[in-house]
Formats: structure tokens, C-alpha cells, sequence
């Protein structure tokens, strides 16, 4: 036979194999146009959405798998990952609304070569907002030193511009130093440098009335009343003529919140005739104006706080306590209300990861042996359009492919029980986290249990006896309580007990208690509730916290979490 006619045989061969080993390929992408459009069906279908939680969520997931088909469109993405990393915030959900922010910047990096003056110049505002947006879910998640690195970087990003920007960097700042760190020197100073920078170049901005009120709380903690009222006062007349900017109304919540700021002064201050008048004219304003449709019910709810102060002061205790009952019905209800949401949409979200879970597992392995029994075909056709001119060299080619796909089942074997080890663990763990928050619970009860027996003392009567049947049912419940903080730390060390042996090779000084404070922080479980869990104060745990640090010889830079997680 010809050589020519042989190098054409080969040649058809080859690229007969390749056709084929491309099918797959071309019928699992789709277009960027099509991924873009159906991104676009989904994002105005969840605006249309009202409680239907679990087909948003659904539709959140379709859409983050649709996101890396869509090519050039650098904006219609960074959009996408800058509004979900918010309207996660607003849900409660800090680890997606973090996940979120960090894909947005990590896109932004990458693409910012192929984005215009005009584009780059918009996105000065949004990546600003989404510094913050980073900053308060690491605080939400209790990692105070990534969020403390975050405000840094929004400080400095925003530190040459001549914009609001800056301003609100700083007193989002001030506010993390006033509420996370404890630190209200450095704090105040940072609220004084934002409300000057304000006043004199946006003297109408509704940041200002937000910082008056931060700089106010501080003076007032530091005993300087007169200061604080007087700002208290300043900051009731910038909301009576200051309008909303998204409903361009006057804050009704708002107004009343600073206008009962200056009530409880006057009383505290004993001036009854001056608590009187600020009084009336905040009960003409909540009687006159109507609150936001989003504040409705906090609206009412401090206008009521404010009221039955007041008319207690002023010895009128019917009113008051009746005034009081309702203050509590009101608060129930909106906690009740908000914690229900809360509860709701976390369950959906578990179900709906949990499920995608599996079948990314079922995916994943059909692909692997799809992809498998693609090589054995391209074997036999290789084999079979070669047999004729390469026939000597059949066997051997055989044997050796043969060899290949054996070492392949083995590795695969070896992966999917590594899978189903992997598995068992998280599952375990999600086990011992659940286990976790409902023994929080169980101590947060016990303090809503001494609240209930301080009413008790005071309680007199047939109410008395309801009282006290309900709180003896209640211990009656609760009395299994210590058993359950023994099982949680057995069953916290037997799964940790891996974790345990790697500590004590690398930091043979750690304490039983140091161990299991490395094992919850790698568990993620935030420090209100690792506080609660070993009964101590905040504190107390970042005291802990810190000689931890110590032990294990981290140095300023470096994030505890972090460290723990690696290990």
C-alpha cells in the first residue's frame, strides 16, 4: 500500500477521534447570549416574587451558574455580585453577602483594564460601599480583625476623594470603634472629623443626621448632658426639614427617635415642664406625619417607649402600665415577626444547598463516567482504524491503555470514599453546630428565666399563683440543661479528637480549654455564642481569645480564624 495512501488513513482517523471527542464538549456550553437572557428571565421573575423564599433562592443558584457563561459584559456582572452581596446583608445572611462582595472585587481586579473612564468613575461609589458591605460581614461574623482591615481599605480608597464618600467612610469607622472595639475616645474623634467634613460640604445630606446621633450617644455615655441634649435638639430640627431620599418625605421614625432622646433627658434631668413640651410636640408630630411604609411599626413602637415614660414620670402609672402592656405586645410581635423570617429563610436556604449538593455529587460522577467510557470508545476507534497498517503494534497499545483506565478506576475508587469520608464529617459537624445554637438557647431561656422570677417577687395575688405554676413548668423543662452542655463538649471532643492530636503536636502548652476554643472557632460558631456556651462574658472570650493568640505565637497581622482554619 502507498505511503501516502496510509498517511491518509491515519490522518482521517485521527480527526474522526477528535470530532468525536468533542461532541460532549460542544453540547454542554450554551452562549453568553442566552446565559445573559435567561439571567435577565430570572432577575425580573424574583422581583415578581412576594413569599415564595424557596423558588428565589432557587433562582439565586441558577443564576450564579449562569454568571460564568457570560462574556464581555463586565458591568451587567459586577452589578450582579454588587446587589446580591447587599440584599444579602439586608437578609441576615453575612457569609453569602461576604462570598458575594469578594467575588466582586476579585472580578473588578481582574476586568478593570476593559472598563471606561465613565464606568471606572461610577464604580468609585460602589466599591466604596461594598468596602463597607465587607467590613459589617466580617463584624456580623464576629472577625473583628478582617473587619478592622476592611475600613482601613475604605479609608484610604476614599481618602482623596472630594465626594460623601468620604465622610461615611469615616463614621462607618467611628461606628465599628463605638459598638465592636469598645474604643469611644478614638471613636468620637472619628465621628467629629466626619460631621465636619459634612457640614461644610454637604450640609443636607442625611449622613449628617446620622452622625450627630453617633457623636451624641458617646457624649452623653461620657456624662456631658447638656451637650448631648444639645445635639439631641440640633439633630430633631435637621429631620423636621431634612426629606428622605428615597421617598422624599420627612423620617417620621427618625424624628421621633431623636425627638424622645430629648424627653428621656428632660426627665432624667428632672424637668417635667420641659419633658411636657418636647413631649407634646413629639406626640403632634407622630399624630400629624406618616411613617415610612418600612418603619411602621418601630415608628410606633418608640413613640409608645417614650410615652409611658413620660406618663410615669408624671405619676399617672394607670396609663403607663397599660401603656407599658402595649409596648410589649408591640415588641413581641415584631421580634416574633422577625424571628419567624429569619428561621424560615434559613431553613430553605439548608434545604435547597443540601439538595443541590446531592446532585452535584450525582452530576459529578456521571461526568467522570461518561468521560471514562469516552476513552474506551476513542480506544476501540483508534484500535480499529489503525489495525491494518499498525496491527504489531495492537497488543502493546492495549495493554498499556488497559493499564491507564485500571490506574483510573483505582484513583476513582479511592476518590469517592474520600467523598463519602468528607461527607460523614460535614455531616457530623452540621450535627454538632445544630447542637451548638439550641444549647445557646437553652442558656438565653435561663436568663429570661431569673427576669421571670425578679416579676415573680413582685407579683401579688391569684397572678402570682398563675406565675409561679409557669415558672416551676418551665424549670421543669429546662432541668436536663446541664446534661446537655456535657454531651455537646463529649461530643465536640470525640469529633474533634483528629484536630486535638495536631494541636498538641505543634503547641504542647495548649489546655483542655484552650482545645476546645480552637475547636468551636474552627466550627465557625460566632463569639456571642461560644461566649454563651462556655458561660462567660464577651469579654472575657476576647480575653481568651487573646492569650490564645499568644500561645500560639500569631503575630499582630495574623487572623486567629484564619490560622485555626488552616490548620
Amino acid at each position: 500500500m502507498p505511503i501516502n495512501h496510509i498517511q491518509r488513513i491515519l490522518l482521517l482517523s485521527f480527526l474522526f477521534c477528535f470530532l468525536v471527542a468533542n461532541i460532549g464538549y460542544s453540547q454542554k456550553t450554551i452562549s453568553s447570549d442566552t446565559a445573559l437572557k435567561r439571567l435577565n428571565e430570572l432577575t425580573t421573575l424574583n422581583r415578581e416574587l412576594n413569599n415564595e423564599i424557596d423558588l428565589y433562592w432557587s433562582n439565586y443558584f441558577q443564576q450564579l451558574e449562569l454568571i460564568p457563561f457570560i462574556e464581555e459584559n463586565y458591568t451587567y456582572i459586577l452589578s450582579f455580585y454588587h446587589h446580591r452581596g447587599y440584599n444579602f446583608r439586608i437578609l441576615g445572611n453575612s457569609r453569602e453577602s461576604l462570598r458575594m462582595y469578594k467575588a466582586f472585587f476579585k472580578f473588578y481586579n481582574e476586568n478593570e483594564l476593559f472598563l471606561n473612564q465613565e464606568e471606572k468613575n461610577e464604580y468609585l461609589r460602589k466599591r466604596s460601599f461594598n468596602y463597607r458591605g465587607l467590613a459589617i460581614a466580617y463584624e456580623k461574623l464576629s472577625l473583628l480583625d478582617s473587619a478592622n482591615f476592611e475600613h482601613q481599605k475604605n479609608l484610604k480608597f476614599t481618602d482623596t476623594m472630594t465626594t460623601i464618600y468620604k465622610p461615611a467612610a469615616i463614621n462607618d469607622y467611628g461606628m465599628f470603634l463605638y459598638g465592636s472595639m469598645n474604643n469611644n475616645d478614638l471613636a468620637l474623634k472619628n465621628f467629629k472629623e466626619a460631621y465636619t467634613l459634612t457640614k461644610k460640604h454637604f450640609p443636607e445630606h442625611f449622613l449628617l443626621g446620622s452622625i450627630c446621633d453617633n457623636m451624641a450617644a458617646i457624649i452623653f455615655e461620657k456624662g456631658d448632658i447638656e451637650t448631648a441634649k444639645r445635639l439631641y435638639r440640633d439633630n430633631f430640627e435637621f429631620y423636621k426639614k431634612t426629606l428622605n431620599e428615597t421617598y422624599k418625605v420627612v423620617d417620621v421614625y427618625l424624628l421621633v427617635k431623636a425627638g424622645s432622646k430629648i424627653v428621656d433627658i428632660e426627665l432624667m434631668q428632672g424637668n417635667l415642664k420641659q419633658a411636657a413640651l418636647a413631649y407634646t410636640e413629639l406626640q403632634n408630630i407622630f399624630n400629624t406625619y406618616a411613617p415610612l411604609p418600612n418603619k411602621k411599626e418601630a415608628t410606633r413602637l418608640e413613640f409608645l417607649k417614650t410615652k409611658q415614660r413620660f406618663l410615669e414620670a408624671t405619676q399617672k402609672t394607670d396609663i403607663a402600665y397599660a401603656t407599658l402592656k402595649e409596648v410589649n405586645r408591640l415588641s413581641d410581635s415584631i421580634n416574633q415577626a422577625n424571628t419567624s423570617k429569619s428561621k424560615e429563610r434559613i431553613a430553605v436556604i439548608n434545604d435547597i444547598i443540601l439538595e443541590r449538593s446531592r446532585n452535584s455529587f450525582k452530576i459529578e460522577k456521571v461526568q467522570k463516567e461518561t468521560i471514562i467510557r469516552s476513552q474506551q470508545l476513542k480506544l476501540w476507534i483508534i484500535s480499529i482504524s489503525s489495525i491494518s497498517i499498525l496491527g504489531f503494534l495492537t497488543s502493546l497499545y492495549w495493554r498499556r491503555k488497559q493499564h491507564i483506565i485500571n490506574a483510573h478506576n483505582k484513583q476513582r475508587i479511592a476518590e469517592l470514599q474520600n467523598e463519602k469520608l468528607n461527607s460523614e464529617i460535614e455531616s457530623k459537624q452540621r450535627d454538632l453546630s445544630d447542637f451548638a445554637i439550641n444549647l445557646t438557647q437553652s442558656q438565653e431561656w435561663a436568663k429570661e428565666l431569673a427576669c421571670k422570677l425578679n416579676q415573680l417577687k413582685t407579683t401579688k395575688g391569684r397572678e402570682r399563683k398563675k406565675l409561679f405554676d409557669a415558672f416551676e413548668q418551665d424549670v421543669q423543662n429546662k432541668i436536663t440543661f446541664d446534661v446537655d452542655t456535657k454531651a455537646f463538649y463529649q461530643r465536640l471532643d470525640k469529633l474533634s479528637d483528629a484536630f486535638y492530636s495536631e494541636l498538641n503536636s505543634k503547641f504542647s502548652d495548649l489546655s483542655k480549654t484552650d482545645k476546645r476554643l480552637c475547636s468551636l472557632i474552627r466550627l465557625k460558631i460566632d463569639s456571642h455564642e461560644i461566649a454563651t456556651l462556655q458561660n462567660i462574658t464577651l469579654s472575657s472570650l476576647n480575653t481568651s481569645r487573646y492569650r490564645l493568640r499568644k500561645k500560639l505565637n500569631l503575630s499582630k497581622d495574623d487572623n486567629l480564624d484564619d490560622f485555626i482554619q488552616s490548620l
